[in-house]
């Protein structure tokens, strides 16, 4: 069951019910969208090790719920701030403000980022990866990625808003 008709061929067989499941388990479409995703890249990468193909879907459902259990775990150690919980600390912008922008500015103010924000919004915003992709590249969890580019986001906008409401760029000659 390596090849890739058979990839296909089993996502098309699957897909529906791990999906299904996932939903189940999370509450959420978007959630669930990536857990089984997450499903099939690890089939991928780790199903031609399945010694018994009559296995297949309860090595799927298995990794699938396996996958949820680790985001769980994930997710009371690393706590992720929904974004209306932050909305009370973004900065209040001028409807103006970003239109006074450059794309230099905006360059220098995201290599201003904390590091760990400056990758995941760069892969996503200038690469157009996927939060999976990122994840996947970075080798951090899915998870970790939501909240780094969340956050990114935020300080990004407060330096953007900094730099729009003071009228120079960052770096620049009216910097202390």
């Amino acid at each position: 069951m390596s090849s890739a008709l058979d990839f296909e061929s089993l996502v098309r067989r699957y897909e529906r019910d791990l999906y299904r499941f996932a939903l189940s388990l999370t509450g959420c479409e978007a959630n669930a969208c990536d857990l089984v995703q997450e499903t099939f890249y690890t089939w991928a990468t780790k199903g031609h090790q399945l010694r018994n193909p009559r296995l297949v879907k309860s090595w799927l459902f298995t990794t699938l719920h396996r996958e949820f259990l680790h985001t769980l775990r994930h997710r009371d150690r690393y706590s992720d701030d929904e974004i209306s919980t932050l909305e009370v600390d973004l900065p209040a912008v001028q409807p103006d403000a970003f239109a006074r922008l450059d794309s230099a500015t905006a360059m220098q103010c995201l290599a201003q980022l904390e590091e760990r924000y400056r990758g995941p919004i760069a892969l996503y915003y200038l690469e157009d990866y996927s939060y999976l992709e990122i994840s996947s590249i970075l080798a951090i969890p899915l998870g970790t990625v939501q909240s780094r580019i969340a956050r990114g986001k935020t300080q990004l906008l407060r330096m953007l808003t900094e730099v729009s409401t003071a009228g120079h760029h960052p770096g620049g000659p009216h910097d202390p």
